[in-house]
């Protein structure tokens, strides 16, 4: 469980993240929609694991070697916005975030089940028995 300092240093670093992603190094990405979606920072404050979510990108894949590739600049970046914040600037290890393709194939799986519904009897059945006990 993380503690409140985390949280917040946390939020902000996803905060300012975003809007590096967003504002300043989209040239880097070819037009790819990048999104911070979690960040999570150690105890110490020295490494931020960062998960994005990408949007409009052609491999995904390739994408995240190039953000990685790009650490040191967006890690810059965020150096020169949370400066007068902060003590230390953390490490950046980015990730991507696969929670939403996750959750879409779990809801393809659920759609394509085929339950029949229950049957009265067995219903009527049932509750003669947990009143007999």
């Amino acid at each position: 469980m993380e503690s409140k300092r985390q949280q917040k240093f946390s939020r902000l670093i996803q905060k300012e993240l975003a809007e590096i992603f967003q504002r300043e190094v989209p040239h880097l990405f070819e037009g790819a929609y990048i999104s911070v979606s979690v960040v999570r920072v150690s105890p110490d404050l020295g490494l931020a694991r960062v998960y994005l979510s990408v949007m409009l990108a052609k491999n995904k894949e390739t994408l995240l070697l190039e953000i990685r590739a790009n650490t040191k600049t967006i890690r810059h970046l965020l150096a020169q916005r949370i400066k007068s914040q902060v003590r230390v600037v953390p490490e950046l290890v980015f990730y991507l975030d696969d929670s939403a393709e996750y959750a879409a194939q779990i809801e393809k799986l659920f759609s394509n089940l085929d339950i029949p519904p229950a049957d009265e009897e067995d219903s009527s059945e049932e509750d003669g028995k947990k009143n007999d006990q």
